[in-house]
């Protein structure tokens, strides 16, 4: 099973168990992430989008991504401009996800 949540302006496809790497956030008491905003669930019936879930996560840590190039030119005006940029992020690993007062774990 897994389900399809929403943080950072960014949509991720997530079961229990996985380790993703989202938009910085803040952690809350303990290293943990509750995620609200779940847009579907898939489970044993199908893809539904459930009525209440959430999603729990701990965060492993906080980094910055692989750098990027982003090169302006215009040609003919001896115009050229580099310039570099690193993405924040906070890596999570998925703990389980709750929906609709059942609860989904990963295998130990």
């Amino acid at each position: 099973m897994y389900a399809v949540i929403r943080t950072g302006g960014k949509q991720y496809r997530v079961a229990p168990g996985d380790v993703v790497k989202i938009e910085t956030t803040e952690a809350g008491e303990n290293g943990s992430v509750e995620f609200a905003e779940v847009l579907a669930f898939a489970g044993e019936n199908g893809i539904s989008k459930p009525a209440s879930a959430k999603v729990l996560a701990t965060v492993l840590g906080e980094g910055r991504g692989d750098k990027i190039l982003v090169f302006h030119y215009k040609r003919k005006k001896q115009y050229k401009k580099l310039q570099g940029h690193r993405q924040n992020f906070t890596e999570v690993r998925i703990d389980s996800i709750e929906v609709d007062g059942n609860s989904y774990s990963a295998a130990k």
